[in-house]
């Protein structure tokens, strides 16, 4: 028995120290976010050493969306990585609040200040904090989708069209008193008459070219399943002509 209890002991010594479980979780958490965030960096052609003002960069379409496609109800879809990667390159990654061209306090990928942030116009905010906007909005704008559409059977670009719907314009701009054509559109099942309304240009009661390119991309997005920058395809227009 002494001899087996000093094997015991012997194989305790010999182990790797075991890292606290807690410690263990942190990590992986980290690098799921720093895994994330090169995601977002990468999309925008960005180093993590480069804040401020991130400067546009073309999105590689994958020119597939990321799951078989197949309609499943809105509410058991989640947006796909095509979805995001336009989303990253239209809001853009800005980490210091700034009014967008509403007015409205602004930071990280289009995330909209609220009081309970803390954060004041100038305020300057980490990748990490970027990063969790971005989730907590992205996870708001599902919900509401789920909410709009509920059982409607959606394929994952429609999804991923209205998701960004969510996004840019804001569920209060989805009612059926403010959107009345876009929710009966959805009541009916209606897929062509739900691409009509995707197209939301204004912004304080002006036309804002930004919108109208998100629109359109938002409704190729819809219809065609191309996550692809109309601007790209209207420059190359413009060349082919000269």
């Amino acid at each position: 028995m002494e001899q087996r209890r000093r094997q015991r002991e012997e194989r305790r010594r010999q182990r790797p120290p075991a890292r606290p479980r807690q410690r263990t979780s942190l990590q992986r958490r980290m690098h799921k976010r720093k895994a994330a965030l090169a995601l977002s960096a990468g999309v925008m052609g960005l180093s993590t050493a480069a804040m401020g003002v991130m400067p546009r960069e073309p999105v590689r379409a994958t020119g597939a969306v990321d799951i078989p496609l197949v309609r499943l109800p809105a509410r058991d879809l989640r947006v796909s990585e095509s979805l995001k990667q336009a989303l990253i390159q239209e809001e853009g990654v800005r980490d210091t609040v700034y009014r967008d061209v509403a007015g409205y306090p602004t930071v990280g990928c289009g995330h909209l200040v609220e009081p309970h942030d803390g954060l004041s116009v100038g305020d300057r905010v980490s990748y990490d904090r970027i990063l969790d906007f971005l989730e907590q909005d992205l996870r708001e704008a599902e919900a509401a989708v789920a909410r709009i559409a509920g059982d409607l059977p959606l394929f994952q670009h429609e999804y991923d069209a209205l998701v960004d719907l969510v996004y840019n314009v804001g569920e209060g701009n989805l009612s059926p008193r403010k959107s009345p054509r876009l929710m009966r559109a959805i009541a009916a099942h209606d897929y062509e008459a739900i691409a009509a309304e995707l197209q939301y240009r204004y912004a304080g009661g002006q036309l804002a070219r930004g919108l109208a390119y998100r629109s359109d991309r938002r409704t190729q997005i819809f219809m065609n399943a191309s996550y692809d920058d109309p601007r790209e395809a209207a420059a190359g227009a413009r060349l082919a002509r000269l």
